[in-house]
């Protein structure tokens, strides 16, 4: 079996965490076995249509590396498609739906239903008070063909409803075993909605079949509507696809993501400086993980390791501190070009730089941030010296007198140093620790006074760095001032 899995976003907003799981797991499983994975835009739901959303997925899904073989592209900023089973998009398919609709009424598992918004509602509001299950009454299942055929020429509102059959419908669920539920507490669910367009349940399933999904992987709010699904693969005569059902994503309360504690949104964490590579890392990890005593993985890692029946049944967890974790390490160990790029946006404060300047100030800071916005707040003291006071430069039992002797002396110092010395940290610090051992002084009556002249800060990146990032010129310009704070 050529396996082929599918991720159809609804172009409602910005692609949620959640659905970059989902994608995720959909690319992890079709590339483990060979296949293809493509992408379908599902915007039947024209009430909540965003402009411009299906563009965003498009970039989002390219920027975290989730390159799909079919579906919906961006080609000089304008839409297009890729692949031999389009249109990827459901609005462009409606004659489609309204074929396969038609064939299932003709063959008695579905029905024209003309109710009034009114007669539903009001069905509805007597079915709550009477404590029962609110569905459909099949009212107009009664209807004959020729009063049928008389409404429909009249141009009469209706709907199309598919007309669930007693018994009971079980399925196998790849990650949570067989499933059954009894038809009794399935509605008529309506498949063709009076303004032409499809429901979802429809869609999905026309969809799947005609493009040749072998496999449905998807969030667990989807499992009540497959029995729906299952009968309408049956009645249509097309073979059933695997399903697969992932767990919720919780919020550390155990209550369901929401923004209401938080960013959901893909282009948010992105935005605010998380790497694409620590992002999909993460999410991969939300229901799986290949082995216990790891963290890290590269996408091919989590394709050679990805496993359904590895995937948990109960919600994972959505814990930020592991995510900002994660990010830190990826920040730290990911090719220093790629990740300058990354920066480039973050170092909008310090435009006076050149660009070997900041690429110095990104290899100082990423080993203390936590993601790359975090150089937004740091990224200023480079430029511009802080405000501080001579207390600052002064390190725990010394005197201003200590503090101004050393610096003093290592304005002298830098200034005998050879050029070349400033293009490597290390030569750096090995000028300065040999001024301190054969003087016999204590590193942190050196260093510590150093550390805050050249930063304006009692907490910064280190000296050597600091020294390296600034050379010699900038660094005993801060050093004087530093002097000068401590003479007046």
């Amino acid at each position: 079996m050529n396996v082929k899995t599918r991720f159809p976003p609804s172009p409602t907003g910005l692609l949620h965490i959640g659905s970059l799981r989902t994608a995720l797991y959909n690319y992890l499983f079709a590339k483990k076995n060979g296949g293809a994975f493509l992408v379908r835009v599902e915007d039947t739901d024209r009430e909540r249509y965003v402009e411009g959303a299906v563009e965003s997925m498009i970039r989002t899904l390219e920027t975290v590396g989730l390159t799909y073989d079919e579906g919906p592209i961006l080609v000089d900023n304008t839409l297009a498609e890729k692949g031999n089973n389009g249109p990827y998009t459901q609005s462009q398919r409606l004659s489609i739906y309204k074929e396969h609709a038609q064939k299932l009424v003709e063959q008695g598992s579905a029905y024209h239903c003309f109710c009034s918004k009114e007669r539903l509602e009001e069905l509805r509001s007597q079915q709550q008070i009477a404590k029962l299950q609110t569905k459909y009454d099949r009212h107009c299942l009664k209807l004959e063909g020729e009063e049928i055929s008389r409404r429909l020429a009249a141009g009469e509102s209706h709907v199309i409803r598919l007309l669930i059959p007693d018994g009971e419908t079980t399925f196998q669920d790849e990650i949570r075993g067989a499933i059954t539920i009894s038809n009794s507490e399935i509605d008529d669910q309506v498949l063709l909605k009076a303004d032409g367009f499809p429901t979802y349940h429809l869609a999905v399933v026309v969809d799947d079949h005609l493009m040749g999904v072998t496999h449905v992987i998807r969030g667990e709010e989807w499992i009540s509507s497959v029995p729906k699904h299952v009968i309408l693969y049956q009645a249509l005569g097309f073979p059933l696809p695997a399903f697969a059902h992932l767990p919720l994503i919780l919020n550390t309360d155990k209550s369901k993501l929401s923004k209401r504690q938080g960013d959901v949104a893909v282009e948010d964490y992105l935005q605010n400086g998380y790497l694409p590579e620590a992002l999909v890392n993460f999410v991969a990890l939300l229901g799986f993980n290949p082995s216990g005593d790891r963290e890290i993985y590269t996408i091919d890692e989590l394709v050679e390791a990805f496993d359904l029946s590895k995937v948990n049944k109960s919600g994972a967890v959505f814990d930020r501190t592991k995510l900002d974790w994660m990010n830190g390490q990826y920040i730290r160990s990911v090719d220093s070009s790629r990740l300058f790029e990354l920066a480039k946006p973050y170092f909008a404060s310090a435009s006076v730089l050149e660009d070997e300047q900041k690429k110095k100030i990104l290899e100082v800071e990423k080993e203390r941030l936590t993601t790359l916005k975090d150089l937004e707040d740091r990224v200023g003291m480079y430029t511009t010296l802080p405000e501080y006071s001579a207390t600052d430069l002064i390190w725990k039992m010394t005197d201003a007198q200590d503090a101004k002797l050393h610096l003093t002396n290592l304005v002298k110092l830098i200034e005998s140093l050879e050029p070349s010395v400033f293009e490597r940290r290390e030569l750096i610090e090995e000028a300065i620790k040999k001024y301190i051992g054969d003087n016999g002084y204590q590193n942190g009556n050196v260093l510590w006074p150093l550390r805050v002249a050249l930063s304006g800060q009692t907490q910064s990146a280190g000296p050597f760095d600091l020294l390296w990032v600034f050379g010699v010129e900038e660094g005993n310009r801060r050093i004087a001032i530093a002097i000068n704070k401590l003479t007046s």
